[in-house]
């Protein structure tokens, strides 16, 4: 017997479901203090400087945590990267004049160009080259929860699942999070873009769709 659910209740469901995760890992990542966080941070960004993909990487773009979010921190991931020589690229959102935004990765030389630019993040300045497809090898994503198979759970505003698809494939992408924040499986929704594989400050895994 069919026991599918109508579309519309199932989409209402998986966002309920976001929803609650978000509130769950949110207040997981509070319950932590400063110091257990750091620690974490720090075995994290030093897993990801030892792995393959950051290793091979020629161009990466990364993400400058934001204030009062207790996001991965991969400010020492920068330093160790320019030092190697790395292309470095951070996200962005413009203003459309018919609306809406346009997002991307542009690359920043140093991170004295990063600014506040009144959407909750830092970014780069405005006239700086913007990448096209080929230019970033890697792509790392912050999130509130990640599962094995490359899904991510954000905060909600998409940004990530528009914008990877502007450079990936070529460029691969790794969800970087705390091993607490790691669940079995996490709802999905259509436009929901799974990533490459997920580094915690304890595990790596390969996507899936890797795999196969």
């Amino acid at each position: 017997m069919d026991v599918s659910l109508d579309p519309q209740i199932e989409a209402e469901l998986v966002a309920r479901a976001k929803k609650q995760i978000r509130q769950r890992m949110q207040a997981l990542r509070k319950g932590h203090s400063d110091a257990a966080l750091a620690a974490r941070n720090g075995r994290l960004v030093a897993r990801l400087l030892e792995s393959e993909p950051v290793q091979n990487a020629r161009s990466v773009a990364l993400f400058w945590p934001m204030d009062g979010r207790r996001e991965v921190d991969l400010r020492a991931l920068d330093s160790d990267l320019r030092c190697r020589g790395v292309r470095l690229f951070y996200p962005f959102m413009e203003a459309l004049p018919e609306g809406g935004f346009a997002t991307g990765f542009r690359e920043v030389k140093q991170v004295a160009e990063l600014s506040d630019q009144g959407h909750g993040f830092l970014e780069p300045v405005s006239d700086a080259y913007v990448a096209t497809r080929g230019d970033v090898d890697l792509v790392l994503v912050p999130a509130l929860a990640a599962d094995t198979r490359g899904h991510r759970v954000g905060y909600g505003a998409g940004y990530y699942d528009a914008t990877l698809s502007d450079v990936s494939p070529p460029a691969k992408s790794i969800i970087v999070i705390y091993q607490f924040q790691m669940m079995a499986e996490l709802p999905t929704e259509p436009h929901d873009v799974p990533c490459s594989w997920v580094f915690t400050d304890e595990s790596s895994y390969e996507a899936e769709q890797l795999k196969s």
